[in-house]
C-alpha cells in the first residue's frame, strides 16, 4: 500500500480547511475581493487534486473516486435539489456550493464529520436522475 499518497490526501483535506477557515475569517468588500478569488482558486484546485478520475467500469461513463480519509464513509445520494448540500454544510466544515436551481453539485464533495473520537467522511454527490446514464444533467 502507497501510504505516501494517502497522507497527500490527508494532507489536502487540512489545506482546504485552512482555506476555508481563511475565507470565514475575511470580510467580502472591495479591498479584499482579490484575495477571496484567490483563495476560491486554490479551494476548487486542492478539491480537484483531492477526486481521482475512475480508471475503473470502460465504457459506463464518467465516474469518480474519493480517497477513503477516517473511520467511515458516507455517500448522499437523491434527487437533484433535495438538500444534499445543505445538509453537508450543517454537518462539516466544508462549503458546498447552493443554488436555487438544479445541479449545483456537479462532482462529489467531501466533508468529515467528527463524532466523539471517530471521522466519518460524508459524500455529496451530484443528483439522480432519470436518463443521466444517457447524458442528462449536469446542465445539458
Amino acid at each position: 500500500r502507497d501510504y505516501s499518497k494517502i497522507f497527500a490526501k490527508m494532507g489536502l483535506l487540512e489545506k482546504i480547511k485552512e482555506i476555508e477557515a481563511e475565507m470565514a475569517r475575511t470580510q467580502k468588500n472591495k479591498a479584499t475581493e482579490y484575495h477571496l478569488g484567490n483563495l476560491k482558486a486554490k479551494l476548487a484546485k486542492y478539491r480537484s487534486q483531492l477526486l481521482e478520475p475512475s480508471s475503473k467500469g470502460g465504457d459506463k461513463g464518467e465516474g469518480f473516486e474519493v480517497s477513503k480519509y477516517g473511520n467511515a464513509r458516507v455517500s448522499m445520494i437523491g434527487f437533484p435539489s433535495v438538500g444534499k448540500s445543505t445538509l453537508l454544510n450543517t454537518l462539516t466544515t466544508t462549503k458546498s456550493e447552493t443554488a436555487a436551481y438544479e445541479f449545483t453539485t456537479l462532482t462529489c464533495i467531501p466533508g468529515v464529520i467528527h463524532y466523539k473520537e471517530a471521522k466519518i467522511q460524508l459524500l455529496d454527490l451530484p443528483g439522480i436522475i432519470e436518463g443521466a446514464a444517457h447524458g442528462r444533467g449536469r446542465g445539458r
